[in-house]
Formats: structure tokens, C-alpha cells, sequence
């Protein structure tokens, strides 16, 4: 049976360690789950590989 709950979840490396500005990405499932770490317990967005895929390249490219 798939997992249907995000597990594993990690900070970004691009998060300071002073409190600020905080995402975290889970181990994907058919979706990928990011959350703000601050707030874990507002739940999270699911978003599809290739709309991840599609934003990391972006951000990557500036």
C-alpha cells in the first residue's frame, strides 16, 4: 500500500538557524509535501514532481 502521510520531513539549506524564514520538504510521495517549519501543524501543500522539477530549475537559474 502507498504511503499517504509525509514522513522525513527536512529544513532547506537556504534556511537560517536564527528563527527566520523556514521550508521543509518530506520524502515524496506521488506529490511533493513542503510545509513552513515554523508552523508545522498548518499542514503542508502537495505539490506535483514536475511543478517542483519546473520551480527548482527557475530558482536555481537566478
Amino acid at each position: 500500500m502507498p504511503q499517504t502521510t509525509p514522513s522525513g520531513w527536512r529544513k532547506s539549506t537556504h534556511s537560517g538557524n536564527n528563527g527566520g524564514d523556514c521550508v521543509e520538504v518530506a520524502t515524496p510521495l506521488a506529490t511533493i509535501p513542503v510545509r513552513d517549519g515554523k508552523t508545522p501543524n498548518l499542514g503542508h501543500l502537495n505539490i506535483t514532481q514536475a511543478s517542483w522539477s519546473a520551480m527548482l530549475t527557475i530558482l536555481r537559474a537566478t
